[in-house]
């Protein structure tokens, strides 16, 4: 089982990598590297956001869960 440090140093390395080809697709369409910053500086916050709603949105869904016994 991972721990929390490193389930977080890999969420953090995801989201970098998401961005850096968010804006490297920005940058090909656009031709524009201050455009394309600015995107990426858009997607990281939008898809933070996102995300976190996405996964409390879940919390509330009783699909694929088992029940703990003890």
């Amino acid at each position: 089982m991972d721990t929390h440090s490193r389930s977080f140093a890999k969420a953090l390395s995801w989201r970098a990598t998401g961005t850096i080809d968010t804006i490297i697709i920005s940058l090909v369409v656009t031709g524009s590297i201050k455009l394309a910053a600015a995107i990426g500086l858009t997607e990281v916050i939008t898809k933070s956001l996102l995300y976190y709603l996405h996964e409390r949105a879940w919390l509330k869904i009783p699909y694929g869960r088992k029940k703990m016994t003890i």
